[in-house]
Order: structure tokens, then sequence, then C-alpha cells
């Protein structure tokens, strides 16, 4: 080494990140400035616990005599879920291949991704109050809505499982002349189809929570019927319709838990 040169300038192990630090100083300073221009206090919150206390305490015990009502719900809406998943699936099948960009070319997946990418863009709730006021009230439009968020979700996931393929199997499966529905049957498929059924299992537990809540704004299933308990302040029969959504939940947990273990 010469005597000219200069040694190397000593580097910090742990240097600090100070464009990171303002970044939490100004989400910080926003946080504090957006709850004073929302009213958020400490007395409203302790207000709240205590209409909450009062509100818990008129749902106890719960009420199940109106069981006819509360069953009838229920089943319409595993009813809303089942169909919904099943069309959803049935549709999301043909558009994440279309829209999967290593298959199809650009001028198809384009825009057959800005139509998942549309069907995702709304919440679900408002999807099904479009329907409501474009078909009325009732299950067909509790489906629908539970159709597009499907078709949003699956489409989507299923796409981007069909981009991540070994494109070798794919090319094999060319190289001997087969056509595209033998392609995707023999070389496609069977790269994403654990994860296909893993997104629709998961799909079907979504829908079956939304289903629960699509009812409040008229689209048919037991958020109707838990709506109108609301409105009558009928709140021992308000707890059993919670109680009883989240048996049904808990129900298609394990369901969908041996299924993923039996599929492994």
């Amino acid at each position: 080494m010469s005597a000219t040169t200069s040694p190397a300038p000593r580097r910090l192990a742990f240097a600090p990140n100070w464009p990171l630090r303002l970044a939490l100083l100004a989400l910080a300073l926003y946080t504090a400035w957006a709850s004073t221009r929302l009213g958020l206090s400490w007395e409203r919150v302790a207000h709240g616990m205590g209409e909450g206390a009062r509100l818990l305490g008129r749902m106890v015990p719960p009420n199940f005599a109106r069981w006819e009502l509360l069953v009838e719900g229920l089943l319409e809406s595993l009813q809303i879920a089942v169909l919904a998943s099943a069309i959803g699936i049935g549709l999301s099948l043909p558009l994440g291949v279309l829209a999967a960009r290593n298959l199809a070319p650009w001028w198809i997946s384009g825009p057959v991704r800005g139509v998942i990418a549309l069907c995702r863009s709304l919440h679900y709730v408002i999807v099904a109050i479009l329907f409501v006021k474009a078909i009325g009230f009732g299950a067909l439009a509790g489906t629908a809505a539970l159709v597009v968020a499907s078709v949003g979700f699956i489409a989507k996931l299923f796409a981007e499982a069909i981009e991540e393929i070994s494109m070798k199997q794919v090319e094999a499966i060319r190289a001997t002349g087969a056509g595209v529905m033998k392609v995707l049957a023999y070389a496609v498929l069977p790269q994403v189809a654990s994860r296909f059924i893993g997104f629709c299992l998961y799909q079907l537990d979504s829908n079956l929570r939304n289903s629960t809540l699509v009812g409040i704004v008229g689209a048919g299933g037991i958020g109707g019927t838990l709506f109108a308990a609301f409105k009558r302040f009928d709140y021992d029969f308000v707890a059993a319709i919670l109680l009883a959504i989240i048996a049904l939940i808990f129900l298609a947990e394990i369901l969908s838990g041996r299924v993923r273990a039996a599929l492994r």
C-alpha cells in the first residue's frame, strides 16, 4: 500500500435510516392530526364501553325460541355461498387462463385483467346494493354480488399461479402437436391444481361469511333476519343469530381444513 493511499472510511454497523425515520414521524403527526379531525377522544371511548356493556347485558341469555326463522336464514346464506362459489370458480378458471401473460397474448390478457380488476375494485356490499337496486331484493342479488367478488379474487390468484409455472412442460406437450385444451389439461393444470383448490376452499369460506352480511342490504340470507332483529331491539334473538353464525363458520372451517389435509 502506498503512503498516499488514504484509509477507507469507517462504516457504522447499524447506520440510521433517516428517510424511514422522517416517514414514521410524518405518519405519527398525521395520525395525531387525523384523530383530532375525527373527534376521537377518551371520553367517547369510555362512554362507548359503558353502552357496550349494557348492550351485552340485554343479549344474555340468547333466545332460540324462533329457531325455525334462524335455520331458514342460515340455510339461505349457505345456499347463496355455495352457489356463488360454484359459479365464481367456473368463471374464474377460463378467465385466469386468459389473464396469464405467459399463455395468452397481451391483447387478450390485458382486457381480461382489466375485467378482473373491475371485479375487485368495489366492495361486495356496494356491489350487493347495486344488484339489489337492479334486480330487486332477495337471494339472487346476494348471489350475483358474491359471484363478482369470487371472480375478482380467484381469477387474479389463478392467473398469477399460472404465470409461475415451468414452461418446459408446456413446450414439451406443444411439441407433440397437442391442442390448446390438452396443453392446459396435461401441462398447466397439474402444476397449479393444488393451489387452485386452496383458492377455491378459501373463497368458499369467505363467501360463507360474506353471505351473512349482504343480507343487511336486502340481498338475502341470515343478514336480513339479523338486521330486522336489531331494528326491533330484540337483542336476545340477535345473540342467538350471532352464535349460530359463529357455529356455522367454525363448522365450515373444520370441514375445509379436513379437505385440505386429504388433498395433501
